[in-house]
């Protein structure tokens, strides 16, 4: 295993307020203006969070923070790992049942949530009673109460002056549960901080310059990258908030990064389309403009497969839409975005990180790999070959100069009764460039391929295909005829509506096993 020197969340904190001070860190809109906090501030403010939470118990505690992407939620997750604890995020649509077993799972002592969570929270506190502090962090008062009663000059500085082992936990991420049960991934300080220290091989986010954050930050991909990377380098983090205001935002506050979705940019892409359908003698320049503002020069995407049609269409735009690839057993990144990635790949891995190929899977060497999963010793096993190296499950290759080539998942092979091994992704990827599709998904279906389709409705609208269904599968004919015969599709089946996705933007996909 590598050995890197890898800070904690104090040190990062304390580099950033010296080194850009009253600069803006965090921007984010508040009653229709643009409202920013300083780096000097949000040290502040994460001490002060850091005392009020040690003033209750020095003994180290399981807390959970829910809530959508606000300042307040960012400084209250920074507080919890600042202050020893350990951080369990919860997604902010979840139910008030499923809130329950997760904190009863992980062990949970404290509950703090934003104002998205106020209908069901009452519901939470009756289930579990012993939760506390239980304090909606959005209540106007309670971080002016906590910033002031628990500042540097308070009889309670000292609580923030301590010690920790960066190795023991500091964070238990619940994983989606797409395909199986939810399992909680616990983080050590080295492991969410040490998958930040990797070098930057491409060089856009720097200093001075601002990123909008768009992906929901309980999973560890954007809260990594968007905050804890971006308050390392001196980056602007903008808060996008609600998904419908998007491309508003965007154009607010003009930014020169995004880390979004494969889907996200597919949808911005048809923005662009319908802008400049709607305005035919709009230069290519200026429509873009109206869509993604002046600055964007960049888009990183993860979780599922880009098209090369798409990328391409971007690339003539002046936007760079890029890969990455990571899991959060592995601490998050194990590949990152690089201007030599050859097409296909999904980027090269990072210095921090060692990959190997066994099996046809990618397994992976690196000090941010998780400390296992919480109380589940047998699950946390089965992720491990026996001289350490995290199993990722997915099947790929990676090439002498370390880029990475993803062709699908082991699980979600589907085993037909031949016993032929099919992977759907390498299936669905045949369709990325065919725009009339915006979304597919194959599955096994009495012991055949069915894919479920969701048309891109105003694509087709505006190049006139009025007969979406034949057009679609005329295409999936066209791919049958050269494909094997294990990998026909002989059943289509198309939706109105998008395909169901998890909170990261995958689709959801069960395990399929060919009856």
């Amino acid at each position: 295993m590598k050995d890197f020197y890898i800070p904690d969340l104090r040190e990062i904190l304390d580099n950033s307020a010296a080194k850009y001070g009253s600069k803006a860190f965090i921007k984010y809109v508040q009653d229709d203006r643009i409202q920013s906090k300083s780096y000097r501030e949000v040290r502040r403010d994460t001490l002060a969070i850091c005392r009020y939470l040690r003033k209750f118990s020095t003994k180290k505690q399981h807390i959970a923070v829910l809530g959508k992407t606000t300042y307040e939620y960012i400084v209250f997750m920074l507080g919890v790992i600042l202050s020893g604890n350990v951080l369990v995020p919860l997604a902010p649509e979840i139910s008030a049942e499923e809130a329950a077993k997760l904190i009863k799972a992980a062990d949970v002592n404290a509950f703090l949530y934003g104002d998205v969570f106020n209908d069901r929270a009452a519901e939470l506190k009756k289930e579990c009673p012993n939760l506390f502090p239980f304090i909606n962090y959005d209540d106007d008062v309670i971080l002016d109460l906590i910033t002031g009663k628990f500042s540097d000059k308070s009889e309670f500085a000292g609580l923030s002056e301590f010690e920790f082992d960066k190795k023991d936990c500091c964070a238990i991420i619940y994983t989606s549960g797409t395909t199986g049960q939810k399992k909680g991934v616990m983080l050590s300080s080295d492991s969410l901080i040490g998958n930040i220290m990797y070098t930057d091989r491409w060089e856009v986010l720097t200093e001075g310059r601002s990123t909008l954050s768009v992906l929901p930050m309980h999973h560890l991909y954007c809260f990594s990258g968007d905050v804890i990377r971006n308050l390392k380098d001196g980056v602007t983090l903008c808060l996008n908030g609600d998904m419908r205001d998007l491309q508003k935002n965007i154009i607010r506050f003009q930014p020169y990064v995004m880390r979004i979705v494969p889907l996200i940019a597919q949808s911005l892409l048809q923005r662009y389309r319908v802008v400049r359908s709607k305005n035919p003698g709009l230069s290519g320049a200026k429509a873009a403009e109206q869509v993604f503002g002046r600055n964007l020069k960049q888009i990183i995407s993860g979780a599922a497969y880009l098209s090369s049609e798409m990328v391409a269409e971007y690339d003539k735009i002046g936007i760079k839409l890029i890969q990455g690839y990571g899991m959060t057993e592995a601490g998050c990144r194990i590949a990152v975005p690089d201007a030599k990635a050859p097409e296909g790949s999904v980027g090269r891995v990072i210095d921090i990180c060692d990959v190997r190929i066994s099996g046809n899977e990618i397994q992976v060497n690196t000090p941010s790999v998780m400390l296992g999963y919480y109380k589940q010793p047998e699950l946390t096993a089965k992720m491990f070959t026996r001289d350490g190296w995290l199993k990722t499950g997915d099947i790929g290759n990676v090439t002498e100069d370390g880029f990475l080539f993803i062709k699908g998942r082991i699980k979600n092979l589907i085993i037909l009764s031949g016993g032929e091994n099919v992977s759907p992704e390498a299936i669905e990827k045949k369709f990325v460039d065919f725009a009339p599709i915006s979304e597919i998904l194959v599955r096994a279906e009495n012991d055949r391929l069915v894919a479920d389709v969701y048309p891109d409705y105003g694509y087709c609208k505006i190049h006139g295909i009025s007969d979406v269904e034949k057009t679609i599968r005329d295409r999936i004919n066209e791919v049958n005829i050269t494909a094997k015969p294990s990998h026909i599709i002989s059943g289509v089946k198309i939706f109105e509506t998008p395909l169901p996705k998890t909170p990261t933007g995958k689709l959801k996909r069960n395990r399929s096993i060919a009856n």
